[in-house]
């Protein structure tokens, strides 16, 4: 049960209020013009893109305190370790590539190197990645569980609050209230481990008190859970916010520092998270919903007005994702869909990214209130689309992965057909069966991973021939 005072409840319409002041703000100076509302101006300096870079990279936070609750140090394990490799990766390979092409979304550059009908499901799985259905649930259940209002109309303050001032401000607004919500989701964070400190003391009553699998790495899990996670992490190549930031740096050089100085942060923002899922485990060992760790550690150890500024920052975690990705959504819809696939006007950019950020918002409330599950969203999509954007993409980049349009084409469409029928397949497989342990997106890869081999093989006959 949850609890404010007069206090808290202020500091939390507080928050609110800045952000839309700043959001709101942010849109009377943002350039016009396609660049300055898609990529405010390709501008972006190291310090900006930092701040909004790390800030919305946690926007399934409730999800991270409930794995952290279940399982343990296998959370940083599979869901931090993966995701910092990945990301240096992404910096020094491909972070300054995409930002010389000068483009505004993944989907145009695969239309350049494997032509247009690839750009176009690519924007399919791009837009249906990029949906902010699970942060609008997310962030609506919060609203719900403390002001005590039905999920539907939390559902629909959440989407307004998230998304008004995009419709002016674009791009500019959307980092710039990141950058704001940065500060506050690590001061919320921080009072929580402070407090949590004075009432335990570290490590000792971690070492002493918690589940013998919630102090090793692996948590008593099998290898094939690891590597399943391990292979999410390949997300981070395909994650349009990684692009869009770097399209928006100011130079190579900050789209590649920018990532590798945001992992650094990210280790920080882990340490506070972790610790308190697990002092949350050890101090409410009885939670019916893991996935309220963090709000009743919260409840349990912080008095009026600390409360208020923790709330805003699980609020300022969620918001920093939520827009972004709505924006992102938006972003797709306009260039993609709108333009590359409709051909129309180049010069209606703006008029289509505000139409776009329209049906975003309706679709992912929608898909909000019919699934209700941020983590059964989460592992649809990304078993679905992650497979063969990462095989596409990898090919845009280094010819050396390249195979023919044709086969680009195939790799898009049957991975996603394949992943969605082991779904089927899978769940009519006895459990104790081998097969029923292989996921979706396994399936995926090991498809686009034939299709490349046989377009390799076909590509070096072709040249023997010639």
């Amino acid at each position: 049960m949850i609890t404010l005072e007069t206090l808290d409840v202020a500091i939390i319409f507080l928050f609110f209020a800045v952000v839309l002041g700043i959001g709101l703000y942010s849109s009377r100076s943002s350039d016009k013009s396609k660049e300055g509302y898609l990529l405010s101006g390709r501008n972006l300096t190291l310090p900006l893109f930092v701040l909004t870079n790390v800030a919305t990279w946690y926007g399934g936070i409730l999800g991270v305190g409930e794995f952290t609750y279940r399982y343990g140090l296998v959370s940083w394990f599979t869901q931090g370790l993966p995701y910092y490799i990945f990301a240096i990766i992404f910096a020094f390979l491909l972070a300054p590539k995409i930002r010389e092409t000068s483009l505004f979304t993944i989907p145009e550059k695969i239309t350049q190197t494997s032509g247009r009908t690839a750009g176009i499901f690519a924007s399919l799985l791009v837009f249906l990645l990029v949906n902010p259905a699970p942060y609008i649930l997310m962030l609506g259940t919060l609203l719900s569980l403390i002001f005590e209002i039905s999920l539907f109309y939390s559902v629909l303050i959440s989407a307004f609050l998230s998304s008004i001032y995009l419709f002016w401000g674009g791009y500019k607004s959307d980092v710039r209230t990141d950058a704001f919500e940065f500060f506050v989701m690590f001061l919320g964070f921080i009072i929580l481990l402070f407090f949590v400190l004075q009432t335990s003391d570290f490590p000792e009553t971690l070492i002493e008190q918690l589940p013998e699998s919630h102090k090793t790495l692996t948590g008593g899990t099998s290898v094939t859970f690891i590597l399943v996670w391990f292979l999410i992490a390949l997300w981070t190549f395909a994650d349009p916010g990684f692009h869009q930031r770097s399209y928006a740096a100011k130079t190579p050089k900050i789209a590649k520092w920018g990532i590798i100085i945001s992992v650094g942060f990210w280790m920080i923002f882990d340490f506070l998270t972790t610790t308190t899922g697990l002092f949350s485990r050890v101090l409410l060992p009885n939670l019916e919903q893991p996935i309220y760790a963090f709000p009743l550690l919260a409840e349990a150890v912080l008095s009026s007005g600390f409360k208020g500024l923790f709330y805003a920052g699980l609020f300022a975690t969620i918001i920093s994702t939520l827009n972004s990705f709505l924006f992102l959504s938006a972003t797709t819809f306009s260039r993609d869909f709108m333009i590359t696939a409709l051909r129309k006007d180049e010069s209606k950019t703006n008029n289509y990214t505000r139409l776009g950020l329209l049906i975003s918002l309706i679709l992912s409330i929608i898909i909000a209130l019919k699934f209700q599950s941020v983590i059964e969203i989460w592992y649809i999509v990304g078993s679905i689309c992650i497979p063969g954007l990462v095989a596409v993409i990898t090919g845009a980049y280094f010819p050396k992965f390249r195979i023919s349009p044709n086969l680009s084409v195939i790799q898009l469409i049957g991975s996603v057909v394949f992943s969605i029928s082991w779904f089927f397949i899978r769940g009519n497989l006895p459990s104790e069966s081998f097969l029923s342990e292989i996921e979706p997106m396994i399936v995926g890869i090991f498809f686009v991973a034939v299709v490349y081999f046989v377009g390799r093989k076909v590509d070096r006959r072709s040249a023997g021939r010639v």
